[in-house]
């Protein structure tokens, strides 16, 4: 059941993709689909939202979408470089103009020392520009999961804003 916030942040998005003309895709590995999902539940994204695809295991990051073996041994798969080539690889695989991705451990465990549960990191953009941004705390799995959809939605509406700025200044 999506919040209030959400359904507006997917409205708002909604809106600058249709007047933009572009289209969006997603990579989610820890929020499952709930991206796909927030950008669904505004009617016409048929229009702009092309696919996501969901990357749970290393294997299906690396063949799929193309993130780099050797980042993934050394960072493990919950970190900025990750987040970073799933946005590129999902922008190329579904020939989308922009790219939503979510990787993080969303618990109760498999938290460790350096990565405890509850780091998630979300990123957006395309092949010229990523934004980036790491959730951080603890409130169980599924609370984890809403905070990082809306701030995955809230990142990527803040982007296209930026977007449509530098448009009407070109």
């Amino acid at each position: 059941m999506m919040d209030f916030e959400s359904k507006m942040i997917s409205r708002e998005v909604s809106e600058l993709l249709w007047d933009m003309e572009k289209t969006v895709g997603t990579a989610e590995s820890c929020t499952g689909g709930r991206i796909a999902e927030a950008i669904m539940s505004v009617p016409g994204a048929s229009k702009y939202f092309k696919g996501g695809i969901i990357s749970y295991v290393n294997e299906i990051k690396e063949s799929l979408l193309g993130v780099d073996p050797q980042v993934l041994e050394e960072q493990t798969a919950v970190c900025e470089e990750v987040a970073k080539e799933m946005v590129l690889g999902a922008c190329k695989i579904l020939n989308t103009n922009y790219a939503i991705s979510a990787t993080g451990i969303a618990g109760p465990t498999g938290g460790t020392k350096d990565i405890p549960v509850g780091t998630i990191w979300l990123a957006c953009g395309n092949a010229e520009k990523v934004m980036t941004v790491k959730v951080e705390e603890d409130h169980g799995r599924d609370i984890n999961l809403a905070i990082a959809t809306n701030r995955a939605m809230q990142l990527f509406l803040d982007y296209l804003k930026a977007e449509t700025v530098a448009e009407v200044n070109e």
